[in-house]
């Protein structure tokens, strides 16, 4: 799920930075995974079940194959980190809830996962107000 590291051709500085500070995220976020003994689509799943979450949902969401998502939710539940529930709401579908061994191993993972943290912290609070309105802006 993340874009793998390599060699980048950027134009602009700016591009530069961002694709060293894209890099330096993804590779943090697969460390914090492995830790966890999550490879980072497990991990990225998992974060995204807080609330309980269709299989076709979260496919989309992610921009896969809905066998792909199936794959890593059966993984998942191997190690008791989510059930798959028969949605209330339509009873043909179902819905994939975290566990308790789940929520707390996502917590441990979250807190693990501290480079977003750590990289704002290097910033005053004008300058961190200033990048989140610049991202929201190069995201529009």
């Amino acid at each position: 799920m993340a874009v793998p590291s390599g060699p980048v051709r950027a134009s602009t500085d700016a591009e530069r930075a961002m694709f060293d500070f894209v890099d330096a995220y993804d590779r943090a976020y697969e460390t914090a995974a492995a830790q966890h003994g999550l490879s980072v689509a497990q991990a990225c799943v998992l974060g995204r079940i807080a609330d309980p979450r269709g299989m076709r949902e979260l496919a989309d969401e992610l921009g896969c194959d809905a066998s792909n998502v199936t794959q890593i939710i059966a993984r998942l539940e191997s190690r008791d980190l989510v059930r798959r529930h028969t949605n209330p709401s339509d009873r043909r579908s179902r819905q994939i809830v975290r566990t308790g061994t789940g929520d707390a191993l996502y917590a441990d993972f979250e807190t693990s996962f501290a480079f977003a943290r750590a990289a704002i912290a290097n910033l005053t609070l004008e300058e961190q107000d200033q990048l989140a309105t610049l991202l929201r802006k190069a995201l529009a």
